[in-house]
């Protein structure tokens, strides 16, 4: 790829990350069903001919936004692991949370739970996400190795986690981020005794 070519991709990507930006700031003051392509591109400075050559329609742009974030949250939970490694919850510090500071620095998206009009899917997917990750990406050991129906076991821990979440967004982020970590590993301390990151 040639210069020319970088510099076209990176401005295709600014202007899609500007309708993506527009788009969540009229949901949170309008609500999802009430934006329209105008409203968006108005929000973003831009023309509808601009919008059009990136999205077909508002619902092809909440779909990309909405696919981007959860792909970035399942892709940042990797990151402070090896694969195979055997990692002990009385180890865990803020970095083994990649996933925490990820929603934090995205705060912005995120938001878009606490309203009932918002991005299509989010609601359902969020938590379906959180569950995938815990599914796909580890193997845990429980305390005492404890013999436990593990999809159960699987499904259990992850709602929890995506419990907290939702209780940490929709407070606001009353919690820092250290502190929001540190309850949740004080949480997990009392059903998981190690984990394994598989990278699948």
């Amino acid at each position: 790829m040639d210069d020319q070519q970088i510099e076209t991709s990176q401005r295709q990507n600014r202007t899609r990350e500007h309708l993506k930006l527009a788009l969540i700031e009229l949901i949170k003051k309008n609500g999802y069903h009430s934006v329209s392509v105008k409203d968006i591109v108005n929000c973003a400075s831009y023309n509808r001919s601009t919008f059009y050559v990136h999205y077909q329609d508002k619902i092809e742009l909440a779909k990309d936004l909405l696919d981007s974030m959860l792909q970035g949250l399942e892709d940042s939970v990797g990151k402070p692991y090896v694969p195979g490694q055997k990692v002990y919850t009385t180890k865990l510090n803020a970095s083994s949370f990649n996933i925490v500071s990820f929603i934090y620095e995205n705060r912005n998206f995120f938001e878009l739970i606490k309203f009932e009009d918002t991005l299509p899917g989010l609601h359902t997917r969020f938590p379906q996400t959180i569950l995938k990750i815990y599914q796909e990406q580890f193997v845990f050991k429980t305390i005492n190795n404890i013999p436990v129906n593990m999809d159960y076991f699987k499904r259990y821990t992850a709602y929890g986690f995506h419990g907290l979440l939702l209780n940490w967004i929709t407070s606001d982020f009353k919690e820092t981020q250290d502190e929001f970590i540190q309850e949740v590993t004080d949480l997990s301390k009392t059903h998981i005794y190690s984990f394994k990151y598989k990278n699948e």
